[in-house]
C-alpha cells in the first residue's frame, strides 16, 4: 500500500464526544489506527452512530490529523452532526460526507434497465437509479456531470437531486412530477401508435442538434470502434476491415449523442420530453444514437420474439413498427427509397453495437446466442455489400 490508499477497516464513534470523555476517545482512536492494516493511508472515521460532538471532540480530531500527518475523512455523518461540522467550519478543512438515506426498491417498478443500473419508479413523483456496482458513487457523480453538460448545451433533462444507499449499492433519485416514459405512452397507445412515435423522434431529432463544447463528452466514433473490435471476433476479416473503415470515416462531430436512447429513457412531463439515464452520453454523429432505435426495436428481437414482451412490455409486431415507422419521421421524409438506404446505414452501425451486446450480456453456450451471432454477422455482412459510406448525405 501506498500513502494514499484507504484504511480497510474505518474507525467508528458512537453516542456523543464532549469535554467528558474527549480525552479518553482521542486515546481509543489512537489506539484503534495503531491496530488498523495500512495505517500509512487516509485516517477514516465512520460516525454513522454519532449523536454529537462538541468543539472539545472536534479537537481531538484535527490533534489526531496533525500528530499522525494523514488525511482524516468522516463518513455517515448525520444531518444534525454534519450540522455542527458545517458550522465550526470543518467541511472546509477534512472530507466530511454526510450519511445516505436509505431507500428500499422491494415492489417497486421498473420503468428502464440499463448497461450500468435499473431505474424504478418509488412513488408517482419520484424515481432512482440504482447501479449494479457497489463502487458506484464514481459513476453516479461521473453521470451528474453528464446530464449538466447536457443540460447546458439545450438537452431536457433531468438532474439527480439526491444519492441514496439501495442495500450494498447506491442510487440517484430524480424528481419527475406528472411524468411518464414514451414507452408507457406507446403501451396505452399500441391502437394508434405513430402520434407517440412522430414525438419520440422528433425530439431524439432535437436532442442529435445540440452540440457540446470540445473536450467535455467521449467521442463516440472511439467507443463504436472499440465496439468494432469485439465483433472481429464473430465476422469475417475482411468484413471487419470494411466496417471499421466506414466507421473511422463518420466524421468527428460535437453533436450529443444519448447512446442509448430507447424509449424507456425518454420520459413526458407536463407535455414535454426529457431524456434520463444520461451515463451513456458522448459526442458525435447522430447514427450513434439511432442504432439505438434499430437495436431494442428490432435486433433483440429477430432470434427472441418474447424479448419485447418481457423488457418493453408489448409484442414484438408493435416493437417493429416502431422501427419501421421511425426513420421516416426522424428524417422527416415519407420517401420509401430513401428511407430504405438510411435504415441500411444505421443497421450497419446497430449490428456492431448488438454483436457487443451479445457478447456481454448473453450467454455463450445457448443456442440463442449461437442464432445471434450467426443472423447479426449475415445482416452486417448483406448491409455492408449494399454501400460503402455511412454517411447520410
Amino acid at each position: 500500500m501506498n500513502d494514499t490508499d484507504i484504511i480497510s477497516a474505518p474507525v467508528r464513534l458512537s453516542g456523543r464526544v464532549d469535554t467528558n470523555n474527549a480525552e479518553q476517545v482521542q486515546k481509543e482512536l489512537i489506539d484503534a489506527l495503531d491496530r488498523a492494516p495500512g495505517n500509512n493511508g487516509d485516517i477514516v472515521i465512520d460516525a454513522e452512530e454519532l449523536d454529537y460532538i462538541s468543539s472539545a471532540g472536534l479537537r481531538v480530531l484535527m490533534k489526531l490529523s496533525k500528530s499522525t500527518g494523514r488525511k482524516l475523512r468522516v463518513i455517515n455523518v448525520s444531518r444534525n452532526v454534519y450540522d455542527i461540522f458545517e458550522t465550526t467550519g470543518f467541511t472546509e478543512i477534512f472530507d466530511i460526507q454526510k450519511a445516505y438515506r436509505k431507500l428500499s426498491v422491494e415492489g417497486c417498478e421498473i420503468i428502464g434497465r440499463g448497461f450500468y443500473g435499473t431505474v424504478y419508479r418509488t412513488d408517482p413523483e419520484t424515481i432512482v437509479k440504482v447501479y449494479k456496482s457497489p463502487e458506484s458513487l464514481s459513476m453516479i457523480n461521473n453521470e451528474k456531470r453528464l446530464a449538466k453538460t447536457a443540460l447546458v448545451a439545450g438537452v431536457p433533462t433531468a438532474i439527480s437531486y439526491d444519492v441514496v444507499r439501495v442495500g450494498d449499492s447506491f442510487g440517484s433519485v430524480f424528481e419527475l412530477l406528472n411524468a411518464k416514459s414514451f414507452n408507457d405512452l406507446l403501451t396505452e397507445a399500441r391502437d394508434d401508435p405513430d402520434p407517440v412515435i412522430k414525438q419520440y423522434a422528433e425530439f431524439l431529432r432535437l436532442v442529435n442538434s445540440q452540440t457540446v463544447p470540445e473536450g467535455k463528452l467521449a467521442s463516440a466514433k472511439e467507443i463504436f470502434l472499440g465496439y468494432t473490435e469485439t465483433a472481429a471476433k464473430y465476422i469475417s476479416h475482411d468484413l471487419y476491415e470494411r466496417v471499421k473503415t466506414m466507421i473511422s470515416e463518420i466524421p468527428d462531430q460535437l453533436n450529443v449523442v444519448h447512446g442509448d436512447a430507447q424509449m424507456k429513457n425518454v420520459m413526458l412531463r407536463d407535455g414535454e420530453p426529457m431524456l434520463i439515464d444520461m451515463d451513456t452520453l458522448s459526442a458525435g454523429h447522430p447514427i450513434f444514437d439511432l442504432q439505438s432505435v434499430y437495436v431494442t426495436y428490432d435486433a433483440f428481437c429477430e432470434d427472441d420474439e418474447d424479448s419485447s414482451l418481457k423488457f418493453l412490455g408489448y409484442p414484438s409486431e408493435l416493437s417493429r413498427y416502431v422501427w419501421k415507422k421511425f426513420v421516416g419521421y426522424y428524417f422527416g421524409t415519407e420517401d420509401e427509397a430513401r428511407i430504405s438506404e438510411l435504415r441500411d446505414k444505421i443497421e450497419i452501425v446497430g449490428c456492431i453495437r448488438f454483436l457487443f451486446l451479445v457478447d456481454t450480456i448473453t450467454e455463450h453456450d445457448t443456442e440463442l446466442f449461437g442464432l445471434r451471432v450467426k443472423h447479426t454477422a449475415e445482416r452486417l455482412e448483406r448491409l455492408a455489400g449494399k454501400t460503402g459510406t455511412l454517411l447520410f448525405g
